[in-house]
């Protein structure tokens, strides 16, 4: 009996990170060098190429020929939205959001979506739920009641490429959802759904097509267990705007940030509630990162941080006990852990308060995450209070980076930042002398020191 020939599928790896792909598995990846980052693909037969130009070629100028434009936004109905995305969404952008599962994000995009449609053509193209799903999360949500805004919302389940870029050809709308970019395939590859190659792939043809036509596209992107959008570092690259749903399922909050805008700025932060109506925006996000203590409580100090172009009051709390073991636990909540090491060296090195042998625990209330440096004197003050197991006076708001020789450094904003703090009806403020203000603001005592050691006989003074 004659043989018959097997053809084997060609394999290649490609990297998860930068997309350069090799004729076998390594550890780390040639190309950028990351580790484990391979994963196994099916080679592509050569043929025609896809890619076609974003927009007609122009001959090569100076920038002074180039006329510079506003870009012209629209608002998707969602205050809190428009806020992260810089003002609205741009025709022809590509916004990416990610974010954990059950998190809100086919909740807040359908919202949106629904808020669209009262003027605007709308697509929710779904590759994760049917549309009686769909229309059975809008009724839930209260978007099909009478005089509600989701009845002309148009909705298609489909997760083939070819046949979504077909629809929105035909039906023009302005914005198109895409949930989500891994459960979309292309016929011009045989890799599964999810793959490196084929959400590389879509993301790069739906961006050319909204490129092209001028519709603004929305993809949902899943994360990895690390918090990371899965899928190609490429893909970040690709898009506009990457947005990100932050917060604990368990809480009723939830935080959108943007890590990247290439038509706004960057590190801007929406703040929603999750209500039995889906997700409400909230206009004093403050509130939230405040506890309403009956009166003042040691280890409580309220910082004035700043996201983007908001000032956010933020309650930070530590609590420092005596340690019952050789080594004393570091444990930070929304904060640096690397930074409160930082932090308590320099506090027993300029101030002579030493913590060699107490736990000491840090948290941020409300579920921030503060980044930012400015955090560092209220931590120290916070710390301090604990230690001492005395209150810091009522009304004090402090905000200042603290060096390694002790210094305290300047922030940028610091006059939002006051204002804020005397609008919430704070009376006091401990900030660098740098940041003083050339004028007085009513209601705020303003305390100016340049020092950690001074900082922390002024309140020691206060007390």
């Amino acid at each position: 009996m004659a043989k018959v020939a097997v053809v084997k599928t060609k394999t290649l790896y490609s990297c998860t990170e930068c997309g350069a792909q090799s004729p076998k598995w390594q550890g780390q990846c040639p190309a950028c060098n990351a580790w484990n980052t391979l994963v196994e693909t099916v080679a592509q037969t050569p043929g025609a190429h896809r890619y076609q130009a974003l927009a007609a070629t122009a001959p090569v100028q100076t920038l002074a020929q180039i006329e510079a434009a506003d870009v012209p936004r629209f608002s998707t109905g969602v205050g809190e939205f428009d806020r992260v995305l810089g003002g609205g969404l741009v025709p022809g952008g590509v916004v990416l959001i990610g974010g954990d599962p059950g998190i809100g994000k086919s909740t807040l995009l359908l919202q949106s979506l629904a808020e669209i449609a009262r003027s605007r053509r709308a697509l929710y193209v779904s590759g994760e739920e049917s549309s009686a799903q769909i229309a059975l999360r809008a009724q839930r949500l209260g978007l099909l009641e009478a005089g509600a805004p989701a009845a002309d919302l148009r909705l298609f389940a489909e997760i083939q490429l070819e046949k979504i870029q077909a629809t929105i050809e035909a039906e023009r709308p302005e914005v198109a959802v895409i949930d989500s970019i891994q459960t979309i395939y292309s016929d011009a590859l045989s890799s599964a759904p999810g793959s490196v190659a084929q959400v590389r792939e879509c993301a790069a043809q739906l961006t050319r097509l909204a490129k092209q036509t001028g519709v603004a596209i929305i993809m949902v992107g899943h994360v990895t267990k690390e918090g990371n959008l899965a899928g190609p570092r490429v893909l970040e690259h690709i898009v506009d705007t990457v947005l990100y749903f932050e917060g604990d399922t368990h809480s009723a909050f939830r935080l959108v940030r943007a890590f990247k805008n290439r038509f706004g700025a960057v590190n801007e932060l929406g703040v929603f509630a999750m209500t039995e109506k889906g997700l409400r925006g909230v206009s004093n996000p403050s509130a939230l990162f405040l506890s309403h203590h009956e009166q003042t409580v040691p280890g409580s100090c309220v910082l004035v941080t700043q996201e983007g172009t908001r000032p956010l009051l933020v309650e930070i709390q530590a609590l420092v006990d005596t340690a019952h073991v050789p080594n004393p636990r570091r444990l930070a909540v929304g904060l640096e852990q690397n930074r409160l090491a930082l932090l308590l060296a320099v506090l027993h090195r300029h101030a002579g308060i030493a913590c060699f042998d107490q736990d000491v625990f840090l948290n941020a209330v409300g579920g921030v995450k503060i980044t930012e440096p400015a955090a560092d004197l209220a931590i120290l003050l916070a710390i301090h209070s604990s230690m001492r197991n005395k209150a810091l006076p009522k009304g004090l708001i402090t905000f200042g980076e603290v060096g390694l020789a002790g210094e305290i450094r300047p922030c940028p904003r610091g006059q939002d930042r006051l204002k804020e703090a005397a609008k919430l009806g704070f009376s006091i403020a401990l900030i660098p002398k740098a940041n003083a203000p050339k004028q007085a603001i009513d209601g705020l005592q303003i305390i100016a020191v340049d020092r950690i050691e001074e900082a922390i006989d002024r309140v020691r003074g206060l007390a």
